[in-house]
């Protein structure tokens, strides 16, 4: 579903000099149809650059970025975003914002109202339906702008760092919502994260990513049953190994 071919990604230089700076080098990635993969990697390592590129937020400065077998050149509604802000209209309500990409495709009202009203059931947001983002928590405001996501049917999610910002319990909450969600849909599902407790608990497969510029340092397939228990030994002992690949230790589980 998403091939990364011999991407690299350069800035320019602050100063307008000749030395740009390079963000990633040399990265190959495949991404098959239905997989939940999480982007692993410390602040800095070009995490969101590469879902950047996918989105088509972003140009590679070479290689190339394919999306069921298309190049990507630009932003389209088989990939749908989610940002660590959900970025909500705060004039509209929740169902006017979850509407909002739907009315700009020219879908009729009636349509409308019955996809919205679905996608807000499925992130579970019944009966907030009118409440304006500046009554919802935090958790609830992340729930909407899933369902803004959602509601367009998009062939990926592309998820930056989408729980980073709250609380433990409210992340939690929503990892086994977005689950449920996969679980059902099996939309393929590319998630950037810096935590690795998150990545053991959702992923497939994870690909961790080193420093600037030295692209993907590993990669662990996460051979746990579903549904994990957040407590087991099986789980504690990949989010080891993770920690332990992070920290530039072997790793048996790494190929």
């Amino acid at each position: 579903m998403i091939r990364l071919e011999n991407i690299a990604k350069c800035y320019p230089a602050a100063n307008g000099g000749p030395d740009g700076h390079v963000v990633l080098r040399d990265v190959s990635l495949a991404v098959a149809p239905g997989e939940l993969l999480c982007v692993l990697g410390p602040s800095g390592c070009g995490k969101s650059t590469l879902l950047n590129l996918v989105a088509g937020f972003i140009r590679p400065t070479s290689g190339r970025v394919l999306f069921a077998g298309r190049e990507v050149a630009a932003p389209g509604p088989d990939r749908g975003v989610v940002f660590q802000d959900p970025t909500l209209l705060p004039w509209l309500t929740v169902r006017r914002n979850v509407e909002f990409g739907l009315r700009a495709a020219g879908v009729p009202a009636e349509r409308r109202r019955g996809l919205a009203a679905e996608a807000v059931r499925l992130v579970g947001l019944d009966g907030f339906e009118d409440a304006y983002p500046h009554v919802l928590s935090g958790g609830m405001r992340q729930r909407a702008a899933l369902a803004r996501v959602l509601v367009l049917r998009p062939e990926a999610l592309l998820m930056d760092e989408p729980f980073g910002a709250l609380d433990a319990n409210s992340r939690e909450r929503l990892q086994d919502e977005l689950l449920g969600i996969w679980q059902a849909h099996r939309r393929t599902v590319l998630f950037v994260t810096h935590h690795v407790e998150e990545a053991a608990y959702l992923a497939d497969r994870v690909v961790l990513l080193g420093p600037p510029a030295a692209g993907i340092r590993d990669e662990m397939t996460v051979e746990l049953p579903r549904p994990r228990d957040r407590d087991g030994d099986a789980l504690r002992r990949v989010i080891r190994q993770l920690r332990a690949c992070l920290d530039g230790m072997p790793c048996c589980l790494c190929r």
